[in-house]
């Protein structure tokens, strides 16, 4: 267990030994302003100038690896690819104390982020609280954004989430050792042991959990909580002010994101097109992601 500053701990380098299909190089920042000591990780390959960005962002409770079938196919057609991982996920530090996570939390540490990479022609690659969060983000920085291909997610605006997500938030509420690895595999039955073994890689123990713990609670099902205002002000921002090119897929078997809360995200997100339906597909819709790379690529025209 390496203990870090800030109350937080450091996932020994090596659990994240022998990833399959992972080969991509570490990368850290750790004075993010307001995140000063809390070291960061993100992936970044292709040009670092004069390519379309992806910048992908994962949600609860995986990290980038959530993107290795992805990622290969941005880097084909000339893009770079950035990939966080967010704080008490994958690689990144992880604050032990439940209550440091909070909404503004993370969307701080997003928004210090993406200024200190100083990024461009930028397309958001979201899904669950890569979207609650990201789908945020863009409003803040409209000379940035260009491009979205979104999955399986949805904005925190105040309102329940349905029996589907309550029954998730009860346990992981009375479950604070649950299993990441082992919830991956259900919900995601296309996973061989050596992929479960890299969700787990990143908790050696439940002291680095409390991340995964918090999430589900951060969402926004009541007016009151914390968020709902930006939510809010991102809905209108997709509905009204939204001008870049968009690109929708949704995995038809997730039971809480998925067809009729992304069907109501498509017509909230203005010129949104029909969406690409990936029938087998679960809430962790990135592992049948290769096809939806190659379409958004196609969507975007930038296949070479």
């Amino acid at each position: 267990m390496v203990e870090t500053q800030l109350n937080s701990l450091r996932t020994p380098v090596e659990r994240f030994a022998d990833l399959p299909d992972w080969s991509y190089d570490p990368n850290y920042v750790d004075d993010l302003p307001g995140y000063e000591g809390l070291r960061v990780h993100y992936v970044d390959e292709g040009p670092r100038s004069g390519a379309p960005v992806f910048l992908c962002l994962h949600g609860e409770p995986s990290w980038s690896f959530l993107y290795r079938k992805m990622i290969p196919v941005f880097l084909q057609a000339g893009a770079r690819v950035i990939a966080p991982d967010f704080l008490g996920f994958g690689r990144s530090d992880k604050p032990v104390e439940d209550a440091t996570y909070t909404f503004h939390f993370h969307r701080n540490m997003l928004k210090a982020f993406i200024e200190r990479m100083d990024i461009e022609d930028v397309c958001l690659v979201c899904q669950d609280w890569g979207g609650l969060l990201g789908l945020t983000i863009p409003m803040d920085y409209p000379d940035r954004f260009t491009r979205l291909l979104v999955m399986n997610t949805g904005l925190g605006v105040g309102r329940p989430a349905g029996a589907g997500f309550d029954a998730w938030r009860n346990y992981v509420a009375t479950t604070p050792n649950f299993d990441v690895g082992g919830l991956m595999a259900r919900a995601t039955p296309v996973l061989n042991e050596a992929e479960i073994a890299a969700y787990n890689a990143p908790f050696p123990s439940d002291d680095y959990k409390a991340g995964v713990r918090r999430f589900p609670m951060l969402v926004q099902t009541s007016p009151e909580m914390e968020g709902v205002d930006t939510g809010l002000a991102a809905a209108r921002f997709w509905k009204e002010d939204w001008s870049g090119e968009s690109f929708m897929a949704i995995g038809m078997q997730d039971p809480v994101l998925g067809p009729p809360a992304m069907r109501s995200l498509q017509r909230l997100i203005r010129n949104c097109p029909e969406p690409m339906e990936i029938a087998n597909g679960g809430h962790f819709v990135q592992e049948w992601g290769e096809p939806i790379a190659r379409a958004a690529v196609e969507r975007f025209g930038l296949n070479r």
